[in-house]
């Protein structure tokens, strides 16, 4: 069983002035021995994130922690199948007025398409996708 990162957890810690290191053991520390990794999703927003600092030394930063991070990390990719699952989630969960943000219906997808959990600092999303085990750091 694996743990797929939100990005909120990465931009948390990055904004904490947290090391990769230190990152990777508080994951440990909370999740146990599982795989932590991060969608092609998740690596998107990071991705994003850098090209939207405001100063080129938060770029610099930014960029050098998500860089160890891969290092560390393995990256599951978007496939038809979770695109499959996506949409059916997202299509039964609006049916009934629930709105779930997509780039967290794409990593929730991921993650559930795995048998993985997802690790984030925002449960109130994560918790609309049926099914799906989310732990909060």
């Amino acid at each position: 069983m694996g743990l797929i990162l939100d990005s909120r957890v990465v931009i948390a810690a990055e904004r904490r002035g947290d090391t990769v290191e230190r990152l990777i053991e508080r994951v440990v520390s909370l999740a146990g021995d599982q795989d932590a990794a991060l969608s092609a999703v998740g690596l998107t927003e990071l991705v994003h994130g850098l090209y939207r600092a405001q100063a080129p030394e938060m770029r610099v930063r930014r960029e050098s922690f998500l860089h160890e991070l891969l290092a560390d990390l393995t990256v599951y990719p978007y496939t038809k199948e979770t695109a499959m699952l996506a949409g059916r989630i997202d299509g039964e969960q609006q049916s009934q007025g629930v709105v779930i943000p997509f780039g967290d219906l794409l990593i929730g997808a991921t993650a559930l398409s795995l048998g993985f959990s997802v690790l984030t600092a925002n449960l109130g999303h994560f918790q609309k996708i049926p099914g799906l085990a989310v732990m909060q750091l």
